[in-house]
């Protein structure tokens, strides 16, 4: 039995993290001290005044738990951490999963690409970012790709040089050809390090040599051309002078500020680029009645900074918070250059703050229904789902599919849901390996194997954001007891312990209920959670359809001669230029196929040996 006070008398004097559980055992709340002997002390001492939040918690708790660290900044990132694995009931939680895009300049290639990423991996290639515009990044690379003609395609090159025709974009002359060796390295590089010039915000050069062609090209009567430079001048123009608030010093920066609002929250970030002001966003929180807002801004930077890959030199905020120096060390710990948090009191820095906290009161005021509505559709409709199988604390739902056509090309499918809304980058699929024709049950019990295992690896490694860490709170089967008692026979041999529900049609292909525990569980149409089951089973069979469908256009255009050893692309492209068809082929003898430019005789007997 656990003695809450026995326990308080053992605690240690030192810094740390504390887990309070519930009756249920579930993690409800993850903090960290300085001192866990007189931070955890304080929640039993009545005449403190914690506030509601936490008075409602401590009735809760029915034991805690602690882990010591060797100082104040370890016992921060564990907490990150711990509330990023638990999303405990009591802590503030970021409602907003968002990524923002980079452009990514192969470097590390021959032949370098200019592409639009999603993360900053550890690849050698250089980043730019992160911006708020999916939309400006994509013309910005289109922009970039037609000013210095840089390859579009993914060839291996220089091993690829003119193995296959050059694309289109070279006979608009919007590429110069890389992938025929009609431009050398070292001219194709000097163009990406001009590209490089212009990403790094010089655009002086850029407008000046724009203008001196179309110049050049109007005293020439070339006039079309003369258009396309003025055309490219105004976008170069158009980028050069979006930003609207710059700053002399040049540094990159953020701005966050907070309102608050009974239970809801919008913190608001300026995002600053070399003292230019690129874009800003807003992010909800759900917080305790009269939480202060310090308190909330605290949260979010922990939980922002924890999973952005760029962290800027400085953030600026509204009002100081708690533990600003432990904050600043594990930031700069993560940025590896130092970070300042600073609240500044005059002059044009305290003047973007206001216009920054303004705004989150904009933000506020205006989505507060909005939010409602979304809260019912999503959060909302996992509380439905909850109360029909008897469950809590679902938060991450992943669903499976399988699709194939008569058993060709089968493929599985795995969805993901948290909080009830789709998390597109968890999705994940599957190319069946171990399965012959069509058995759907042999089908999903590999996926969910290969699923599970992956996971349990990746623990075993100590990946914290692998591609399949993170396990759901409910797994949803696309079917009734079949689907349901594969999943279950899996989870068994993996000795893993996860609710399984299945998600049953009608006659009609529509969602009819939930099978649960050997029992049908009708479901009300007319609810949100009916209505959020349907979402997900339509989203999973969209995702493995759309999957299938690719794999089965790639085997449509599959040549017979691509299963012959020796005979390549090259060697394909000869024998069907000089013989037109399979039949012709089919029919030469080994002297006749030999004496090809492309083959010798060993390819000659084996294209012969294939049809005979």
């Amino acid at each position: 039995m656990f003695d809450i006070e026995e326990e308080l008398k053992k605690l240690p004097a030192k810094p740390g993290v504390y887990l309070m559980h519930d009756e249920k055992d579930d993690i409800i709340y993850v903090g960290k001290a300085i001192s866990l002997k007189n931070r955890v002390r304080q929640y039993f001492q009545a005449s403190r005044n914690k506030g509601a939040k936490i008075d409602q918690m401590v009735t809760h708790i029915a034991r805690f738990e602690y882990i010591v660290t060797d100082s104040e900044l370890e016992a921060l990132v564990l907490e990150c951490n711990l509330i990023k694995e638990h999303r405990p009931k009591y802590n503030t939680m970021l409602m907003d999963d968002k990524t923002y895009p980079f452009i990514k300049v192969t470097v590390e290639e021959e032949y370098p690409r200019i592409l639009f990423a999603r993360q900053m991996k550890k690849d050698k290639a250089k980043y730019f970012g992160p911006y708020t515009s999916a939309g400006a990044v994509k013309d910005t690379i289109d922009l970039i790709r037609k000013l210095y003609h840089v390859r579009t395609c993914n060839r291996n090159l220089p091993k690829d040089i003119g193995k296959e025709r050059p694309c289109l974009n070279y006979h608009i002359k919007q590429c110069y050809g890389p992938c025929q060796g009609y431009i050398s390295r070292e001219e194709y590089r000097e163009n990406i390090q001009q590209a490089l010039h212009f990403l790094n915000g010089n655009y002086d050069t850029i407008l000046k040599s724009l203008e001196e062609k179309m110049q050049a090209a109007s005293d020439n009567l070339e006039f079309e051309k003369a258009i396309e430079y003025r055309e490219l001048l105004n976008s170069v123009k158009q980028i050069a002078q979006k930003q609207k608030i710059t700053n002399s010093d040049g540094e990159d920066k953020d701005i966050l500020a907070v309102a608050t609002e009974e239970e809801d929250a919008v913190v608001q970030v300026f995002f600053i680029r070399g003292g230019r002001l690129i874009g800003r966003d807003h992010f909800y929180l759900r917080i305790a009645k009269e939480e202060e807002e310090s308190t909330v801004l605290e949260s979010f930077i922990k939980q922002f900074y924890a999973g952005t890959p760029y962290i800027p030199r400085e953030l600026m905020l509204q009002e100081e918070i708690e533990g600003i120096e432990v904050l600043e060390q594990w930031l700069t710990k993560k940025r590896g250059h130092r970070v300042y948090i600073r609240v500044p009191q005059k002059g044009q820095k305290e003047k973007l703050v206001e216009l920054a906290k303004k705004n989150a009161e904009l933000v506020l005021s205006k989505d507060k229904e909005r939010l409602k509505r979304e809260e019912g559709r999503t959060i909302g409709a996992v509380k439905e789902i909850e109360k029909l199988l008897g469950l809590t604390n679902i938060s991450r739902m992943e669903a499976f599919d399988i699709s194939n056509t008569n058993g060709f090309a089968s493929v599985g499918s795995m969805i993901v849901y948290e909080r009830g809304k789709p998390k597109r980058n968890d999705y994940r699929k599957f190319k069946i390996k171990g399965v012959q024709g069509a058995d759907d049950y042999a089908s999903m019990e590999e996926v969910l194997t290969r699923r599970f295992e992956h996971g349990l690896k990746e623990k075993e490694e100590g990946k914290e954001l692998g591609s399949f860490t993170t396990f759901p709170d409910l797994i949803m089967m696309d079917g009734g007891k079949g689907q349901v008692n594969v999943a279950l026979q899996v989870l068994d041999k993996l000795r893993l312990h996860i609710p399984v529900c299945g998600m049953v049609k009608d006659d009609n292909h529509r969602t009819r209920g939930l099978y649960y525990n050997n029992v049908e569980i009708p479901i009300d149409r007319n609810s949100e959670g009916f209505r959020l089951i349907t979402r997900i089973q339509d989203e999973a069979h969209r995702f493995a359809i759309e999957f299938h469908r690719k794999l089965r256009s790639q085997g449509q255009v599959h040549s017979i001669l691509d299963d012959i050893p020796g005979v390549g692309p090259a060697r394909r492209k000869a024998l069907m230029k000089h013989y037109m068809n399979l039949d012709g082929i089919r029919n030469a003898s080994v002297e006749e196929l030999k004496e090809l430019p492309s083959m010798n005789e060993k390819s000659a007997k084996e294209v012969y040996n294939f049809f005979h």
